[in-house]
């Protein structure tokens, strides 16, 4: 079993080392089910045979200890040593127990709150300033569009749906592997059309107001800022003034032909069961102008919180 174990935690090693160098994307919900499993069955081989059979061991050992030492005692010999440190030593867990069934716990434990509850993201890029950073540490609410399997993410108990404003975690639709934040710009059998930089639902603009001229540090440069409201969700957008409306889409994604593109932007209708996302630094964005629409099996998560970032304290609180 000390070979088994040690060739598993080489396996997770390799498994991690190749992820953190990029040679391949790791999918850490399938290796914490997998941990939760491997360590489960260790936990209960522990309980159920491992920890009896050394108990048995301890057991005959202080038995056979006592006549031994009775029978000594008899002829006149004393006996030196003691009987409980060789009685501990043989109940002590091994290496392999030590590092598999006694982290299972603390593993299902973590499983359950980052599958069901909440889960910790990092931003890794621009697209949602200034409402998120590059560098924030997020917490993501994994129950408030529904609890879901982990891995197959299939919903097995609907809760809210999302709303117009909501900043959303999910699984990018090309690459699912990979996860995404955007704002819920377009809901199902919503007409969203963003022409030249302006955004409009079903016909109706999305007020906006200006606002000061916003530094982005990333770019070292200022943009356009403006206050969009979103049906009750006040939050910030930057534009690039000498950017331009269009976009070029991906090829090939589904529903394309719901969206129409011109020089001047796009205009799509949402199919059912599908979100229009975008982030709020619009001209900086990769987003469903450009590679569709976001399917309700590949939602993740309510993002709500910055519970973290180690460049700018100040950046710690919620956000809409």
């Amino acid at each position: 079993m000390s070979a088994l174990t040690g060739a598993l935690y080489a396996a997770l090693v390799i498994y991690l080392g190749g992820w953190l160098m990029d040679k391949w994307i790791g999918n850490f919900a399938l290796l914490l089910l997998l941990l939760t499993l491997v360590t489960f069955a260790y936990w209960l081989a522990e309980r159920l045979y491992f920890a009896p059979r050394r108990r048995q061991a301890a057991a005959l050992y202080e038995t056979q200890e006592a006549a031994r030492r009775a029978e000594l005692t008899r002829q006149g010999i004393k006996v030196d040593g003691d009987v409980d440190d060789v009685k501990g030593r043989l109940l002590i867990q091994p290496w392999w127990l030590d590092w598999t069934a006694g982290l299972f716990p603390v593993i299902a434990v973590v499983f359950v709150l980052r599958s069901f509850l909440f889960e910790p993201f990092k931003i890794p890029s621009g697209s949602m300033i200034p409402t998120l950073q590059v560098g924030d540490l997020i917490l993501v609410n994994k129950f408030h569009y529904g609890i879901r399997l982990p891995v197959i993410n299939k919903k097995i108990i609907a809760n809210h749906d999302p709303q117009r404003g909501d900043v959303m975690v999910f699984h990018y639709p090309i690459d699912p592997r990979v996860d995404y934040i955007k704002r819920v710009v377009g809901l199902p059998g919503d007409e969203v059309s963003y022409l030249n930089k302006q955004l409009k639902i079903n016909g109706q603009p999305v007020p906006v107001k200006p606002e000061p001229d916003y530094y982005v540090d990333e770019r070292r440069q200022y943009e356009q800022a403006f206050e969009e409201d979103l049906t009750g969700v006040k939050h910030q957008i930057l534009t690039k003034a000498d950017s331009p409306a269009g976009v070029q889409p991906f090829n090939g994604f589904p529903f394309k032909d719901n969206c129409q593109y011109s020089a001047e932007g796009v205009v799509c209708r949402v199919p059912p069961n599908s979100y229009f996302m975008m982030g709020d630094h619009r001209d900086d964005s990769q987003d469903s102008r450009y590679w569709g629409f976001v399917p309700d099996e590949n939602i993740v998560g309510k993002a709500f919180f910055v519970w973290m970032n180690f460049n700018d304290l100040s950046r710690i609180g919620s956000f809409h």
